[in-house]
């Protein structure tokens, strides 16, 4: 591990389409407990902070500051007033926290990625330090892999020909980001103003980890797999 690697969460206070669900319960315990207690696991990681303007429904779903016990996952920050809103990207709160934060080397991933392993978050971070050293990469972004057929808007085939029907895995393969896990540094940041750097390196990540709540079906799937 050639450096400190920091974690970052954004944590907000409102969600349209599955209402408070950072805080809701799952499995037991508040939605955005489970990817905390994954990051802990992750000996690599030796700090994560998180951008919220939810302070307080935080320490009511029992996460708190821990930096004056010496502990820095988590360390809580506020999120720039200017920064409020559902229209606000990620890359700008991201770019925010580097404002607010030391360090180079940074890993990216949200509280609704309840299913993603520390083995996986491992593994990619070692690929990552080991891309790094290389040159052969700037940055890591999870994706899912697929061999399907795939069509456009209009109807019109993207991948494949529907008069030949090859076999699926024949395909060519296609890569869908799926906002599960970000590496990337300080530098590559400031290069392109985004989590994904000039040289990304795909990080396919087991399907069942891949669910990211973002509706109540979502919700649903995650909850079943949990269980």
């Amino acid at each position: 591990m050639p450096s400190p690697l920091t974690a970052l969460l954004i944590i907000k206070a409102h969600s349209v389409r599955v209402p408070n669900k950072n805080f809701r319960e799952l499995a037991g315990k508040p939605l955005c407990r489970h990817i905390l207690a994954t990051l802990e696991q992750v000996s690599d990681i030796t700090r994560v902070v998180i951008d919220t303007d939810a302070r307080s429904q935080l320490a009511a779903a029992g996460v708190h500051d821990r930096v004056s016990a010496g502990d820095q996952r988590p360390v809580i920050i506020d999120r720039e007033p200017a920064l409020l809103g559902d229209e606000v990207t990620a890359n700008a709160l991201i770019a925010s926290m580097l404002g607010r934060v030391d360090g180079e080397h940074f890993l990216m991933t949200h509280v609704t990625n309840p299913l993603l392993s520390a083995d996986t978050i491992r593994s990619a971070i070692a690929a990552w330090w080991t891309a790094l050293a290389a040159g052969t990469a700037d940055s890591l972004m999870s994706v899912t892999r697929h061999q399907a057929r795939f069509y456009d808007a209009d109807g019109q085939p993207t991948n494949h020909e529907p008069a030949r029907l090859l076999p699926t895995q024949q395909l060519p393969v296609l890569y869908e980001e799926n906002s599960l896990l970000y590496l990337f540094t300080r530098t590559s940041f400031a290069e392109t103003k985004s989590r994904v750097g000039v040289r990304p390196m795909f990080w396919p990540t087991p399907k069942i980890e891949s669910v990211d709540i973002d509706t109540p079906q979502d919700w649903d799937v995650a909850a079943a797999l949990l269980r």
